[in-house]
């Protein structure tokens, strides 16, 4: 049985809170050209408003996969997923994601038209003078004003990161879902977009499901955990981590419980850092 330490709502949050997203027994399937993969088994959870949830697991137990089932691109094979109440079916600008990928923006492009062209085609405003306030707005959040009317061949991974973080957030989705977006960062520029993330989110207090294979970022950016086991995906543990943050990182209590996980991953010899 799946471990928890959580009960049915995030701490500081009231048991009678409803949560924006919820997976039931959910298994996914995907083909290739010689097999049928099942990427998740029977999976559960709920996520919460002002959640930073986090899919955590090594490569190939299916956090991108069902990253992809909240998005609405792809369909359960088994059980639901429900957006505040609402059975997920496809995508929608209620759901935006964030890749790890540096060129998901638009490269003919600037910094300020590639958040507003998101803002006029996804719906949220139909005057351009709007849009363009909105998009100075998130641009000026994530520390870019001064790029506005820059490429994005010029600029930096972690820019560019923080471009499409301003893209997603100026859209006020119901949940922000990021993939990985950080790890094809350096070091020191991970550790900035995971401080600059959590400032964001102490901002907005937005909701965030983000996939990760590195336990030490789950810990520094999650409130929540799931720990999923190697394929196919299943719930091996949900943690709460609320108190974790770069400033304690080094603390006891901090490598306990990364040492807990670890060993929870390294029961089926396969970890990933």
């Amino acid at each position: 049985m799946p471990q928890t330490t959580n009960g049915a709502a995030p701490a500081g949050a009231a048991p009678a809170v409803a949560p924006i997203l919820e997976v039931e027994g959910v298994t996914l399937q995907y083909k290739t050209k010689e097999h049928l993969i099942t990427a998740t088994y029977r999976v559960d959870f709920k996520v919460y408003p002002a959640d930073r949830f986090v899919l955590l697991g090594p490569s190939g137990c299916g956090k991108s996969t069902l990253l992809k089932g909240v998005a609405g691109f792809m369909r359960p094979v088994e059980g639901e997923m429900r957006l505040k109440g609402r059975r997920i079916e496809e995508p929608g600008p209620d759901r935006v994601m964030v890749f790890q990928e540096f060129d998901q923006l638009l490269p003919w492009k600037t910094v300020r038209q590639n958040i507003t062209f998101a803002l006029r085609n996804g719906g949220r405003c139909s005057r351009e003078s709007d849009a363009d306030e909105i998009a100075m707005n998130y641009i000026r959040k994530v520390k870019l004003n001064g790029f506005e009317n820059t490429y994005p061949h010029m600029l930096s991974g972690g820019m560019k990161q923080r471009v499409a973080i301003a893209r997603g957030m100026a859209m006020e989705p119901d949940i922000l879902l990021m993939d990985e977006p950080f790890a094809s960062l350096d070091a020191l520029t991970r550790r900035q977009m995971q401080e600059e993330l959590l400032q964001l989110w102490d901002d907005t207090r937005f909701t965030v499901l983000f996939v990760t294979h590195s336990i030490e970022e789950a810990l520094l950016v999650g409130n929540r955990i799931l720990v999923l086991s190697p394929h196919p995906g299943q719930v091996k543990a949900e943690l709460n981590t609320h108190m974790h943050s770069h400033a304690n990182a080094g603390s006891p209590e901090f490598i306990a419980l990364q040492t807990r996980i670890h060993n929870m991953l390294f029961a089926d010899r396969v970890l990933e850092e």
